[in-house]
């Protein structure tokens, strides 16, 4: 019989813009994880000693971040070599991979008490470092597809083609995301995810709420992957991505808190969720962020759940087209969807984010008084995680 997978606390850092003299950029990525590490077995009060792994994403793993950067992180925070560490790439979904394999962990029983995360500094290891160019790519996946994966941008066209997205549909989204990440900042839901790192002129918020934006500032702005070679090969694709209705590149880092029931009582921890049910999917590799449709179908189905009985969902915002394809293939309604704004306001360091995801979800259902919430997200190659919690009273 599995047991109870429970989340303590998740907290992380402020994400700033993952450019040369963005926020964290001064710091280094091991530092940084380092540092939320730290703030959260501070505010969980835990003996770190009793921690029995470290599991973390990290997407570029080169240069500052390769090696091993949970376990590095762990030893550069100070706390006892005898707790392990090791890294994962699921891409975007880094971190939320990260959460699921740790509560499997405990599930099974392999684990009492156990981290999950992500870092991700991506004005410091920039997007692409790792990246494997089309004249590398193997023999046999040529074999089946010769003219390689597309990047993402063109790939958010694709979907926004698809489901027949316009233009100011997605600039209208975004705005939304804008306003809503600005609201919850002001009325100081957002403080209560981030735990202090740098010094002391890093300032204790994202960078990249833009809470002066409007829809006549996004309309203004240019599709950004359009091109020729691929307007060829995809002549459905109407252009209308732009770096207002992305997600933005950033910096940051998560940590996650998850114990047993048993461990939770002996430390006298009080959870605040508890992870029920999880499913990954792969998806086509050249649509690539459509993933998020059919895992939130695979999890619900898993669950015995319909979308109706979630309360509150966090659909990561890669693209806004990503996140109005999935409310209306679902029939979501968007009220109950990034309710505290999403990637496209807050950034996007994509080893981390699905952290934040999940400290956005557990916030907004317990403003809501909600019971149930789903967080899924979208992966480079045609893939996506999904994960329901059960929030505790």
């Amino acid at each position: 019989m599995s047991r109870a997978a429970l989340i303590i606390d998740v907290v992380r850092s402020p994400f700033g813009k993952g450019r040369e003299g963005g926020l964290l950029s001064a710091l280094h990525p091991v530092d940084l994880f380092a540092q939320v590490l730290q703030g959260l077995i501070q505010r969980t009060g835990i003996n770190p000693a009793l921690v029995e792994d470290v599991i973390a994403g990290c997407v570029i793993q080169v240069g500052e971040q390769a090696a091993n950067i949970a376990r590095q992180a762990w030893l550069a925070a100070g706390f006892p070599a005898t707790t392990p560490g090791v890294t994962l790439d699921r891409k975007c979904g880094s971190a939320q991979q990260a959460i699921d394999f740790a509560a499997q962990g405990v599930m099974a029983g392999a684990y009492d008490l156990v981290i999950a995360g992500g870092v991700e500094m991506m004005s410091r290891v920039p997007m692409g470092t790792n990246r494997m160019g089309k004249d590398n790519l193997g023999p046999m996946f040529r074999e089946h597809y010769l003219d390689g994966l597309v990047h993402q941008g063109i790939s958010a066209e694709l979907v926004a083609a698809h489901w027949e997205l316009s233009r100011n549909e997605m600039d209208q989204y975004s705005l939304r995301s804008h306003r809503l990440a600005a609201a919850a900042r002001e009325r100081g839901s957002l403080a209560r995810q981030i735990v202090a790192v740098g010094d002391s002129n890093i300032a204790n918020r994202d960078e990249g709420i833009r809470a002066d934006t409007s829809l006549e500032k996004l309309a203004a702005l240019k599709p950004a992957f359009q091109s020729a070679d691929m307007a060829e090969r995809f002549p459905d694709i109407r252009w209308s991505v732009t770096a207002g209705n992305s997600s933005q590149v950033s910096d940051g880092a998560s940590a996650i808190l998850i114990a047993s029931e048993d461990m939770a009582q002996k430390l006298n921890l009080k959870p605040r969720t508890a992870v029920r049910h999880f499913a990954v999917v792969g998806d086509d590799p050249i649509m690539m962020l459509s993933g998020v449709i059919p895992a939130t179908r695979k999890v619900l189905a898993r669950a015995g759940l319909t979308l109706a009985d979630i309360d509150v969902f966090e659909v990561n915002e890669a693209f806004a087209s990503v996140v109005l394809a999935w409310a209306k293939e679902l029939d979501a309604d968007l009220d109950n969807v990034n309710v505290n704004g999403g990637a496209i306001a807050l950034g996007h360091p994509v080893g981390a984010s699905g952290g934040r995801l999940m400290a956005s979800l557990l916030d907004a259902l317990e403003e809501r008084d909600g019971r149930y919430g789903l967080q899924t997200m979208c992966e480079s190659g045609g893939m996506a995680n999904a994960t329901i919690v059960e929030r505790l009273s």
